[in-house]
């Protein structure tokens, strides 16, 4: 929330934009210069501030869930999807739970909120159903692990571009997180590694 409140300052007062690691990477000194205007030049130390401030806190919080809770050998093959890593892995396995409870794929992309929410009578779209059916925190983890794999794999990447040249970068993101949604059901119900081409075809 502050790293986007900070590019959001910068892209309407200067017209330029950060990435998330240029923000990150600044030290105290540099943050101070962002901005000419002292008042924008304060809101900006102060997201960053609180941003720093988090850090810590989430470290220890990574470690003492590390410490505590064990990937499952059932579980193990998510982490051979790129942009999930020991913590995303953690938490889908909990959240989860027994897979066997999903009938079908579009079972478990609909708890996760990977698939759109609609009410349809006569074939016609007659409004949006309940988005907030399903589990948030899923949804916020196939998100973020999204925007971890477009950066590290380069076939999930060309996916993502092509759907964000059509369309909003927020909708292509989800796009992602339903492809990887669906991956993982079959990851953890067949118990095998992550196959780019299968989940997101020869392009």
């Amino acid at each position: 929330m502050n790293l986007l409140s900070i590019q959001n300052l910068m892209t309407r007062n200067t017209g330029l934009s950060m990435t998330a690691n240029q923000i990150k990477g600044l030290d105290k000194t540099q943050v101070d210069g962002l901005l000419p205007d002292a008042d924008l030049s304060l809101a900006v130390k102060a997201n960053w501030s609180v941003m720093c401030s988090a850090d810590e806190p989430v470290e220890r919080l990574e470690q003492r869930v590390t410490e505590r809770v064990k990937l499952r050998a059932q579980f193990s093959f998510l982490k051979t999807v790129p942009g999930i890593g020991q913590i995303l892995a953690l938490t889908i396995m909990l959240e989860t739970g027994d897979i066997g409870r999903f009938a079908t794929v579009g079972n478990y992309a609909s708890y996760c909120r990977c698939v759109g929410s609609q009410k349809i009578s006569n074939g016609k779209r007659k409004g949006s159903g309940n988005t907030k059916n399903g589990n948030k925190y899923l949804a916020w983890a196939f998100v973020e692990a999204a925007n971890f794999a477009i950066r590290f794999n380069s076939k999930i990447k060309s996916f993502y571009q092509r759907k964000k040249a059509k369309t909003k970068a927020v909708v292509a993101i989800k796009a992602v997180a339903h492809k990887l949604c669906r991956a993982c059901y079959h990851i953890m119900k067949d118990r095998v590694a992550f196959d780019v081409t299968k989940a997101f075809g020869q392009k």
